[in-house]
């Protein structure tokens, strides 16, 4: 894929600081486009910078937290008046994992919680550079959903609500900036060998760290795709102005299944998963 597809344009990342943000600072800026790496975890942006800088790339980082409203308008007013007309591509990519077990043991304020960073960051970010994106009329808006936004799964409700949510939001923007020069993707990977199951620490009443280490096992046995390769995917999605991004062979099957069976789809998924991993949840309900 050409460079020149990213000259003369800034890439806006945040949840930079692991995972796949770390990989699409780093490849983007390959790729030629300027960098603008956010994360709550300023540990973690340095060390992307540094992995940066050891491959030739040059990469500005910024500590941001997406669950800060005001925080994320004073961020934004700052980056605008830097971008001088400069193309904008903003990717939501943070977000976070919550490991309690089912609605149940789920309280408000944990759901409140996710929700604040999955759901309302990446909207408070569109809706902070959005006047810049319009009176460009160029752009593109990049969120990052899951094949959970694809498929509601037991004991993810909170994790499901907020990407279900951003795969309606972008889609809807995709309607209403149909005509301009402002494009959007939605992203939906499968699993990822990222910390996010790992980082979910056990919260509620029934959550254990044993029954926390069964789902880090699980998640292990079924992330197929490395960091590196979404972001390529990712990259490559926005250089050809492609609006949907399912990604690896787990997220391809699970999209195929939804959509060829749109209600037994749940108790499809339900059988595999028990045929394939250990329930970290089993008898919970009766604890």
């Amino acid at each position: 894929m050409s460079s020149s597809t990213f000259q003369d344009s800034v890439i806006l990342i945040t949840g930079a600081a692991s995972g796949i943000g770390r990989q699409l600072a780093i490849q983007g800026a390959a790729r030629g486009a300027s960098i603008l790496a956010t994360d709550i975890d300023t540990t973690g942006l340095r060390e992307t910078k540094t992995l940066a800088s050891q491959q030739g790339q040059v990469i500005e980082i910024q500590e941001l937290d997406v669950a800060d409203p005001e925080a994320i308008q004073s961020f934004a007013a700052q980056v605008i008046l830097g971008l001088s007309g400069r193309k904008l591509i903003l990717i939501n990519n943070a977000g976070v994992g919550l490991f309690t077990g089912s609605f149940e043991h789920t309280s408000l304020e944990q759901f409140e919680w996710l929700l604040s960073i999955n759901l309302w960051g990446p909207i408070r970010m569109t809706k902070a550079f959005y006047p810049y994106l319009l009176q460009q009329n160029r752009g593109h808006i990049v969120n990052i959903s899951s094949v959970f936004g694809l498929a509601g799964v037991a004991n993810q409700s909170a994790y499901c609500t907020s990407k279900f949510g951003i795969r309606g939001f972008t889609e809807s923007l995709r309607m209403e900036l149909a005509g301009t020069g402002i494009h959007t993707t939605t992203v939906h990977p499968g699993g990822i060998r990222t910390n996010i199951v790992r980082n979910a620490t056990p919260r509620g009443p029934v959550a254990t760290a044993a029954m926390h280490q069964q789902s880090i096992s699980n998640f292990e046995q079924a992330a197929q795709t490395t960091p590196e390769k979404a972001a390529r995917l990712i990259l490559d999605a926005i250089a050809n102005k492609k609006e949907r991004l399912v990604i690896g062979p787990d997220g391809r099957a699970l999209d195929l299944v939804t959509r060829l069976f749109p209600v037994r789809y749940s108790r499809i998924v339900m059988k595999q998963i028990e045929k394939t991993f250990t329930n970290p949840y089993k008898d919970q309900s009766s604890q």
